[in-house]
């Protein structure tokens, strides 16, 4: 039993207010966390600091929650930076450019779909995210899809099955042969490595209905369901997500106030997961966080890292958008990017800085945590902690 004291930080984020100011975020000033193994044992001010095996001097920065980043999709090969180019030249983005990824994926070897995960996981860990959520959906074939998901288990627990990213393009003239795929034969090969079932349910990839079916039978499989939900149309996206009690509902980014008040009324259980990135890399509506927010709706963030649409695996940059661009304050970005993150994905053990929860945080080149809104596109992570391990 090894316990290490990381005292003298200025600054401590728990998100638990018991422990700390009463916000929400919970905030110990002159504060000192002791890990023991792979958990949080203590926190509190550095002068009470307990004895330990080994002490860490903060020197006066931060401390946060590692992020918790709920939704991206890092299995994948090739590059769209002409797409993007593009785009930023004039020309929309639309649910089609994913086949262009799909080709590339299916073309790649396991060996280098996994290099490139390895390398988009570690970039995103130098940022300060310790928990990955992460899909499939850029094989669209029932081997394709498997490995993909067989490939991300051996690095995260958080695996959802995305099969449901578009209709995959040998099913162009039969829609409903790939749904048949879908929830048949392709799920039963991808259950086994997934914990998630996910569906982009937009015009261009899943209506409504199909996008039940194929919920229905992730759920009926054993896995919980999450929804592409809102991003580029309204829709029956969200919805669907609070009728069957999906964990989160991804994008949010056009909403009635009908959709606004179910996720108010099912805030303990689909949270509105917002992914900046992505307005920002297709130059599309921002999501309104404040509207959701003050509804009484969970809100959470994330990175939604892809190689078509929001090309970061940067938490920092997304908590920047969210506060300059969806009107958050930067307590409230930093409260979605972390604690946010763990009910997206249905996690107590993550996203805190409490007795109990798993040691994963973050120093920041800061005395606080505001800095992550006020300095941005500055690397101000210097260390992080995963699992009681110093990973960076």
């Amino acid at each position: 039993m090894t316990t290490t004291a990381i005292t003298n930080i200025a600054s401590l984020v728990t998100n638990d207010p018991a422990l700390g100011d009463g916000t929400p975020l919970g905030l110990i000033e002159n504060a000192a966390v002791v890990i023991e193994n792979d958990r949080i044992a203590w926190v509190g001010p550095t002068t009470q600091t307990p004895a330990t095996d080994a002490r860490v001097d903060a020197e006066g920065r931060a401390a946060i929650p590692g992020f918790v980043d709920s939704h991206s999709h890092l299995v994948f090969a090739g590059d769209r930076t002409q797409e993007f180019n593009a785009r930023m030249s004039g020309r929309a983005y639309s649910a089609g450019g994913i086949r262009t990824t799909v080709a590339a994926t299916r073309a790649a070897t396991d060996a280098e779909l996994e290099a490139g995960l390895v390398r988009h996981l570690d970039e995103a860990r130098r940022q300060g995210t310790t928990t990955f959520e992460t899909k499939s959906g850029y094989g669209l074939t029932v081997a394709d899809e498997a490995r993909a998901l067989r490939i991300a288990a051996a690095h995260t627990e958080e695996v959802t099955y995305l099969g449901a990213h578009i209709v995959s393009p040998d099913y162009a003239e039969d829609p409903a042969g790939y749904v048949d795929l879908v929830t048949g034969e392709m799920l039963a090969a991808c259950a086994p490595y997934a914990r998630w079932v996910d569906v982009f349910c937009e015009k261009g990839a899943f209506d409504g209905d199909q996008a039940r079916a194929i919920l229905t039978a992730g759920a009926a499989a054993g896995l919980i369901p999450r929804v592409h939900a809102n991003q580029l149309s309204y829709g029956p996206g969200v919805q669907l997500a609070v009728e069957l009690e999906a964990a989160s509902a991804d994008h949010c980014t056009h909403l009635t106030d009908a959709d606004v008040d179910a996720l108010a009324q099912a805030a303990d259980t689909t949270v509105a997961t917002l992914l900046p990135g992505a307005e920002f890399s297709t130059r599309a509506q921002w999501p309104d966080a404040r509207r959701l927010i003050d509804a009484g709706a969970t809100v959470a963030l994330s990175t939604d890292c892809n190689p078509g649409s929001s090309y970061t695996s940067s938490m920092p940059f997304c908590i920047a958008l969210a506060v300059r661009d969806m009107r958050m304050t930067p307590d409230e970005a930093l409260w979605s990017a972390t604690a946010g993150g763990a009910r997206a994905l249905r996690r107590t053990d993550i996203g805190t800085l409490t007795p109990g929860a798993r040691a994963d945080l973050a120093l920041l080149d800061a005395p606080s945590h505001v800095h992550l809104a006020y300095r941005p596109g500055v690397p101000l992570i210097t260390t992080v902690w995963q699992r009681g391990v110093r990973v960076h």
